[in-house]
């Protein structure tokens, strides 16, 4: 750039000079930007002159500026990159080129030949800048905020080919055979600036003498190999879930990278993207000539991304999280503090009463155990998912919404409404290079957190089956329209459903209860049976919680034993989770090791007695992959101590958890000592009698039925019980007098 702007009008101040303002000429800004490449320090150090000195010698030719630095460098100059970042960082580019020859070349300034060797061996420097601006969300992108410099985060939803861009055209005419070069413009990068609307129509090479000049229009063409080119991609940014307001669709813009930005990201990380926010001219718009010509589509020209990548160090702190040293202190306070793990789960979903192993379970699932790679590649699954079962109106959907809150990262679907597609992956095509590209759905978006689906027995069953590498690989395979590829999704999932019939009937097996296939059974760590019990005592303080929430009184937080409780609040939860998954990660100790091992071979001993005397095979099988489940679940109690290796009494725990929840699932329905098998026995018998007792149309008392069936012939009461609820739900008997009397009114 010269000193003098194209098509300015410059004015000469007359008086005396003003007193130190922004700087006018870009000269003036360039040598600005060049003395603070050279001559910023801290301490003793140059910082970017060091820096660019060895990306140079490692043949990048980059250099991140952190514009807090220019701040304090000159402020005015920090304002113009904000306000006018078209215009400055173009001339801090030109500065960077600068001092990358001063720096490689030092004796450049002799002779003509050197300056041009030097030019011409270092090309043009990237300069990135990281600001420490405020994120601004994707709905604050008005049009005051057009050719500023934004900071905007998201999730990258596809990212294009590497494309090449030209910077520096060499043409040649068809007909007179001269050449000219010509510099595209769209100059840090621009998408929509076609090249062929900036080739000059008419040939200007001059005449030569006694030859007549007869160049047709249009008359160039390009030498491609004299021409020189960058790299350039554009990407699609959509706003993270949880920024997106309810009832609206996500937003997505247009990102364009070039140089060194491009090939950064895939699709699924999550990202802040620094850039100048800007406009082009789209294809549909040229379309319109309705007048339309001054309708622009905004897009984001990247100056720089900053990852936060799913990776070891920061998959489990979205946006890289950093913890200050008071609050690390704090947490290890916390983890210390007595019966922790009791507190942390009362705070779990406080305003729902009760249910306090459930909370357990999905503290559990919040932290996750170890995930481990074996030294032939083999991954083991960290991650804990849990299956809640149960009657309607027992707040499953409640607990779902709130690890939906408290998880750092986490994606909420229902069943019904989730295609197959929606859950893994789709194929779309590139409206403009009809390309096809990957769109992630929830589990891929969910990466390193956790995935709640409500109403997981209403998905189709083709679509459920798409989970179940899912949730045991934690990867998802794709093979469509020519792509195939594997997907990372691990994630938790936390899923929550209703039985066959809509509650639970005890009547009946837990296999004819729960319509799931053994294969996905297998796959869930925990499988609670949440049943509506009716029971006084509880009923009267579940009223009394859910008159004081709705009262909006201090809820004094009482537990089962009334004894109040403070509750941890969301944000400290949230942290305290990413905190001990960036942290900690246990491992088993030899004592937990036998403890488990044995505690495994007396669990399949008990399913398989279980599996004898109801002589059927129980629908909730007890694998492997159950001890697998117990030793994550122990894990993850040491992980929430932040403990490093697990010991006996986080064995116990994650032992008593597992049997409350999924060996109480197996053996459901046998009660009073009786297997289920003995009680069907007995109740096919007693209705036999009944029917035989009993004609059509006669009645007796409840009581004179007591005293046959179990005081003489010895029948359970129980037995006798069901046979009568399961008559009565026939209609084939009749209770009158507050079911003192029994009438028999059908066959």
């Amino acid at each position: 750039m010269s000193g003098f702007d194209a098509n300015h009008v410059y004015s000469v101040s007359v008086h005396d000079p003003a007193p130190i303002s922004a700087p006018e000429s870009a000269s003036e800004n360039e040598r600005l930007l060049l003395d603070f490449l050279l001559q910023y320090r801290v301490g003793g150090e140059f910082i970017y002159r060091d820096k660019l000195r060895a990306n140079l010698l490692l043949k990048q030719h980059q250099l991140e500026v952190d514009l807090r630095h220019v701040g304090l460098y000159h402020d005015e100059l920090a304002h113009a990159i904000q306000d006018r970042p078209a215009d400055i960082l173009p001339l801090f580019e030109n500065a960077a080129t600068k001092a990358a020859r001063a720096i490689l070349f030092p004796l450049a300034g002799g002779s003509e030949e050197r300056t041009e060797a030097a030019a011409q061996s270092i090309p043009k420097v990237q300069i990135t800048v990281k600001s420490g601006l405020n994120l601004s969300q994707f709905r604050d992108l008005t049009a005051d905020t057009m050719n500023k410099l934004v900071r905007v985060p998201g999730i990258v939803i596809s990212a294009s080919v590497l494309s090449s861009r030209a910077t520096k055209l060499h043409l040649q005419c068809r007909a007179c055979r001269s050449t000219k070069i010509i510099y595209p413009a769209g100059g840090l990068g621009g998408i929509g600036s076609g090249a062929d609307r900036g080739l000059p129509r008419v040939c200007d090479a001059p005449e030569v003498e006694n030859q007549k000049k007869d160049c047709p229009m249009d008359p160039y063409m390009i030498v491609h190999s004299k021409s020189t080119f960058t790299d350039h991609q554009t990407l699609k940014l959509q706003e993270a879930p949880d920024m997106v307001p309810v009832g609206e669709l996500p937003r997505h813009m247009l990102l364009s990278a070039d140089r060194h930005l491009t090939g950064k990201v895939v699709p699924g990380s999550r990202v802040i993207a620094t850039g100048i926010y800007s406009t082009f001219q789209s294809a549909k718009n040229v379309c319109k000539s309705s007048g339309a010509s001054a309708l622009r589509t905004p897009y984001l020209r990247v100056v720089h991304l900053e990852l936060s990548s799913p990776s070891a160090a920061s998959g489990s702190n979205p946006f890289g999280v950093q913890f200050a040293p008071e609050e690390e202190e704090e947490f290890g306070d916390m983890a210390r503090s007595p019966d922790f793990y009791e507190r942390f789960a009362k705070s779990v979903a406080p305003s729902i009463y009760g249910s306090l192993d459930i909370k357990k379970a999905i503290t559990c699932l919040l932290f996750g155990g170890s995930k481990k790679i074996l030294p032939d590649g083999m991954r083991l699954r960290g991650d804990i998912n849990v299956l809640l079962l149960g009657d309607p109106g027992t707040a499953k959907s409640q607990l779902l919404k709130f690890v939906e809150k408290v998880a750092p990262i986490a994606v909420y679907t229902s069943g019904k409404g989730s295609s197959a597609a929606g859950l893994t992956a789709s194929v779309q095509r590139d409206a403009v290079s009809r390309e096809f590209y990957l769109e992630g759905g929830a589990m891929v978006l969910a990466d390193t957190g956790v995935v709640c689906i409500d109403e997981f027995d209403k998905m189709r069953d083709e679509d459920r089956v798409a989970i179940h590498e899912a949730m045991e690989q934690q990867t998802i395979s794709i093979a469509k329209a020519g792509i195939t590829t594997v997907l990372n999704s691990r994630t938790s999932v936390l899923a929550a459903a209703n039985p066959v019939w809509g509650r639970y009937d005890e009547g009946r097996s837990p296999g004819e209860n729960i319509d799931f296939q053994t294969t996905i059974l297998s796959r869930f760590d925990m499988i609670f049976i949440v049943r509506d019990e009716h029971n006084e005592a509880r009923d009267t303080m579940i009223a009394k919680h859910v008159m004081n929430i709705h009262m909006n009184r201090p809820t004094q937080n009482a537990d089962e034993n009334g004894e109040t409780v403070g509750e941890i609040d969301l944000d400290k939860m949230k942290r305290y989770i990413a905190y001990c998954k960036a942290k900690c990660a246990p491992r088993l100790s030899a004592e937990a090791q036998e403890m488990l091992s044995s505690h495994f071979v007396a669990l399949r001993k008990q399913v398989q007695q279980v599996e004898r005397d109801n002589d059927e095979r129980s629908s909730i099988p007890i694998t492997v992959r159950q001890l697998e489940a117990i030793i994550r679940i122990s894990e993850s109690l040491a992980k929430m101590t932040l403990t490093p290796v697990v010991q006996n009494h986080h064995v116990d725990e994650a032992i008593r958890l597992f049997k409350f929840s999924t060996m109480d699932a197996v053996s459901a329905g046998s009660v009073d000592g009786l297997s289920r098998g003995d009680l069907n026995n007995e109740m096919s018998r007693i209705e036999k009698e009944l029917r035989r007792r009993l004609p059509v149309g006669w009645s007796t008392s409840y009581q004179s039925l007591v005293r046959e069936f179990v005081t003489q012939q010895g029948y359970s009461s129980h037995a006798l019980e069901r046979t009568l609820f399961v008559l009565e739900k026939r209609e084939i008997i009749r209770f009158t007098g507050q079911k003192k009397v029994v009438h028999r009114v059908g066959v």
